[in-house]
Formats: C-alpha cells, sequence, structure tokens
C-alpha cells in the first residue's frame, strides 16, 4: 500500500522536481543555442534572429568544418591523445594501484604518503616546464600524456577496488604458480572491468577535453589538439584555411563555424559516453566499500 505522503513531504517534492528542472534547463538550453546557431544561415546569425531553432536552416557551417584539413588533423590528435592516454593511464594506475593493495607490501605507506601528497599539493607550471623540457618532450605528443600518466584520485578508486577482491583467490592463482604479473593481467583486471571502464571515463573526457598542456609544450600547429584549434577559432578568430572549400566559406559565418565546430569536438564524447555509462556507478560503489 502506497503510503500518504504529508504537507511537508509533497512540498519538498514538488521543491525538488522544479530546481532539477531549472538545473537541467540552465545546462540544456545553451547547448540547444549552440545547435540552432550551427544549422543556421549567415544572415540570421548576424541580425541575431536565432535562439533555440536555427533559423534559414543550412548545412553550410559543417561543410566549411568537415572541408577544413586543419580540423581533421586536430581531430586525429585528439584521438590519438586520448586513446593511447587512456591505455596508458589506465595500465600504470593499475601497476601502482594492485601493489599497494596489498598487505604484503612493505613499502605502501611511504608510496600512498607520495601520492597523497600530488593529490594536494599541485606542480607549478614553471618546474613541470623544465622538467618537460629536460626530457626532451617539448613539441611532441608525449608532454600531454607523460606529466598526467597517473591520476591520485583515480589512484587511490582503483586501489580501494583491488582491495575488495579476496585475498584467498590472490593466493590460489600463487600456488597454481603465478607470478605477480601474472595474477594481475589474469586475475585481478579482468575481474575489474567496471573500474577500469570508470576510471577510463575520467582519463577519456579529461584528455579529450585538455587543451592547457597543448598551449603550453606544443609549439607545432600540426600536433594541436581538436580542443586547441577550437580555441583559436573562438579566442583568436583564426579559421580561414586555405584548404577550406571557399564556396562553404563564403556561404558561412564565422559564428556559425564556430558553432559547428563546437558542436563537432562535443559529439564524439557523447557518442561513447553511452555505452560506457553503465559501468559508471557500479565502479564507483564497488570501489568505495571495504569489505
Amino acid at each position: 500500500m502506497k503510503q500518504k505522503q504529508s504537507l511537508g513531504g509533497k512540498i519538498f517534492t514538488s521543491f525538488n522536481v522544479v530546481f532539477i528542472t531549472l538545473l537541467s534547463l540552465s545546462m540544456l538550453l545553451p547547448f540547444l543555442h549552440i545547435i540552432a546557431k550551427s544549422f543556421s544561415s549567415a544572415e540570421a546569425l548576424t541580425n541575431g534572429k536565432v535562439f533555440f531553432w536555427p533559423v534559414e536552416f543550412t548545412i553550410n557551417n559543417f561543410e566549411y568544418v568537415m572541408q577544413d584539413a586543419s580540423i581533421w588533423r586536430a581531430f586525429g590528435v585528439s584521438v590519438l591523445v586520448t586513446v593511447g592516454g587512456t591505455l596508458l593511464n589506465l595500465i600504470a594506475t593499475a601497476s601502482l594501484a594492485y601493489p599497494t593493495s596489498r598487505p604484503e607490501f612493505k613499502g605502501k605507506k611511504f608510496v600512498l604518503l607520495m601520492v597523497l601528497f600530488t593529490m594536494i599539493f599541485s606542480v607549478p607550471l614553471i618546474p613541470s616546464f623544465l622538467v618537460i623540457k629536460s626530457f626532451g618532450m617539448i613539441d611532441t605528443l608525449w608532454a600531454l600524456v607523460i606529466p598526467g600518466l597517473i591520476s591520485a584520485f583515480n589512484f587511490f578508486i582503483m586501489r580501494s577496488f583491488f582491495m575488495n577482491i579476496p585475498s584467498t583467490l590472490i593466493d590460489a592463482a600463487r600456488v597454481d604458480g603465478l607470478g605477480e604479473l601474472g595474477i594481475l593481467f589474469k586475475i585481478i583486471l579482468p575481474l575489474s572491468k567496471p573500474a577500469l571502464a570508470t576510471l577510463g571515463i575520467f582519463y577519456g573526457v579529461g584528455h579529450w577535453n585538455s587543451y592547457q598542456s597543448a598551449i603550453y609544450f606544443i609549439n607545432d600547429p600540426r600536433l594541436y589538439p581538436l580542443q586547441v584549434k577550437l580555441r583559436q577559432m573562438i579566442v583568436s578568430n583564426e579559421m580561414v584555411d586555405t584548404e577550406a572549400n571557399l564556396t562553404s566559406m563564403a556561404l558561412s559565418s564565422p559564428e556559425g563555424i564556430q558553432m559547428a565546430t563546437i558542436i563537432f569536438a562535443t559529439l564524439p564524447i557523447l557518442l561513447v559516453y553511452p555505452f560506457l555509462q553503465k559501468y559508471f556507478v557500479k565502479g564507483s560503489m564497488l570501489g568505495s566499500v571495504k569489505e
């Protein structure tokens, strides 16, 4: 039997519905505004007629973006950094989290203290730049991956998940003759798919949206990721590519091209996220509670 809700409960529920609806609209409407502008004509954008629905529908803005070789080059860099960087992030994080999750590892307290220190105190820009320069990573894609190879926050999530795996299972694997690497790659990681998917989302989104590292450490425009290219188009108004189709450029507007590029840069991560979302809550919860 459904329990009757009190007046205070009804007011509280109504307030939550209104608040969440307004909060959702505040996040959704700007995105709808961008979509509307990306599909609107140059004249409509110039005259300020576009709000949440395209005016004089056109795909000229997207045609210009698709024909701009520099955008595709930046897209390829972002995909490479996101896929390769996330894979390296997961390998490095798991390699550090596994030994520190086992009670027989004698130096784990010192390692945990050092990781926690990096979580509280971030590295200043100039020392970070000098270290990266000394390793010869300036103007290389390694500068976008290696400095943030292990996130302290993600490390503690994965370590907590590993601690929930029964020690008897690991002991049985050792009796069967598996070494520590064999246990990690054949036992621990296959059981940790929810945690790996969750952290993969964190690392992947971080790589895809990152642009500061490229601004600081990359001077070659051919190595710019997509977010840096987008920043140039919006902040510096740099959007003319000699390889782009001049007809599409003439029928488009700078603002429309900017909005189309934003959609182009956002769409890939939006398409990937739903496939990993089911692991998100499961992985976070399993890694947050110790039995």
